[in-house]
């Protein structure tokens, strides 16, 4: 016997998975920008680059096409690993500062003229060099939390937030934001379960937005309201899965107070086989003056299949959850998570043998059922008694 259809209204504090800011493509990245780092919005385009070991150029993108309007040559750099971009109103500052490793001494913020850029398609760059002053130690780990992809212009200062590999969280540092060479100044530590590789503060709405994806490389946003200039991290924070499946998301812009671009770069992975496109997407801002979600649980009964795309159900008393997954993308992986966003079960798209997942060992609770397909994630919730 199949459940009949209950649905319940739960409210609990948003949690990465629990609330989602439906990100939609605009378009394929050109060929010449496969690895797009970061995003800016300047005068009705978009200007990216690429990050490590390709040429110190920016690129104008346009936001309907995604393609290539103009190349600006950065003269007298190097792109050592160039990983994000900002703007004021004078100056765009580009990131260098890439650092996997951590074993880097020469971190660097290129700064060059609106003026300039406006009307030469090659520029002199000056030169903001920083060191984080609360790092000693320079020996080469692979996978270093002194990595940085995200600079965010913010209340007369540079910010700079790391990319922890091992901790999965990001320090916050601040320097001026003229050349010169100066210790960035730690300003705080932000617990993001998940890797930052972008920012954008957008003036108009006083909101932080960052930018990452998980180790299972789902991407999301975290939204921080009023964040302050000696806090940072002090305003109300909400996680926002973007809803687009698997993505290498890097760049991310504001163009007004509600309207979002992101970048992706090509990924390429063996085992099992995955090859993502470079894209470009865009996502709306919403309300997010509530800090709980009423989600709707939906136990299906057996008069047939609902018109989600994913059906769930199990007989009274079973352990096994059975499920109808009515896609025709290619299926890269299968988990659930509980309430909190904890992943508590994994399987990869080339073990999963059948719609049958045994549920044993799982304490009576909340769970989400999440597939990672092609260009989109599914996920369904329902409850184990």
């Amino acid at each position: 016997m199949i459940f009949r259809l209950l649905i319940l209204s739960i409210l609990f504090p948003v949690a990465f998975l629990n609330a989602q800011a439906s990100a939609s493509i605009v378009g394929t990245l050109p060929e010449d920008v496969p690895e797009s780092s970061g995003l800016i919005y300047y005068k009705n385009r978009l200007i990216t680059h690429n990050d490590s070991g390709n040429s110190p150029r920016l690129y104008e993108l346009d936001t309907l096409s995604s393609q290539i309007i103009r190349i600006i040559t950065i003269n007298n750099a190097s792109n050592i690993d160039w990983e994000d971009i900002t703007q004021d109103d004078a100056y765009i500052y580009i990131g260098d500062f890439g650092n996997n490793s951590g074993n880097r001494q020469d971190l660097r913020i290129y700064r060059i003229k609106k003026s300039e850029y406006d009307a030469f398609g090659s520029i002199d760059p000056e030169i903001i060099n920083f060191s984080y002053e609360d790092q000693t130690d320079f020996s080469e780990i692979p996978n270093s939390d002194w990595d940085a992809e995200a600079l965010v212009d913010f209340d007369d200062q540079l910010l700079i937030f790391t990319k922890q590999w091992q901790t999965n969280g990001s320090v916050v540092y601040s320097i001026p934001k003229v050349p010169g060479s100066y210790s960035a100044k730690n300003m705080g530590f932000y617990d993001v379960s998940g890797l930052v590789t972008g920012a954008t503060y957008n003036k108009s709405s006083n909101v932080l937005m960052l930018l990452g994806y998980s180790t299972q490389l789902q991407p999301f946003v975290v939204r921080i309201d009023e964040p302050s200039a000696s806090l940072i991290f002090n305003g109300t924070e909400e996680k926002l899965d973007l809803g687009i499946g698997f993505s290498q998301v890097e760049g991310i812009t504001y163009s007004d107070s509600n309207t979002y671009f992101i970048s992706s770069e090509r990924y390429q992975n063996n085992f099992p086989s995955i090859t993502l496109a470079p894209q470009l997407y865009r996502f709306y801002d919403k309300d997010a003056s509530q800090e709980n979600e009423e989600l709707p649980i939906e136990i299906p009964s057996d008069d047939g299949k609902a018109d989600n795309e994913l059906i769930i159900y199990r007989s009274i008393g079973s352990k096994e959850l059975q499920y109808d997954l009515n896609s025709n993308a290619p299926l890269f992986g299968r988990a659930i998570f509980d309430i909190t966003g904890k992943r508590v079960r994994h399987t990869p798209g080339n073990l999963i043998e059948n719609n049958s997942i045994d549920l044993s060992g799982l304490e009576s609770a909340v769970y989400y059922l999440t597939f990672y397909l092609q260009g989109v994630t599914i996920t369904k919730p329902f409850i184990l008694e």
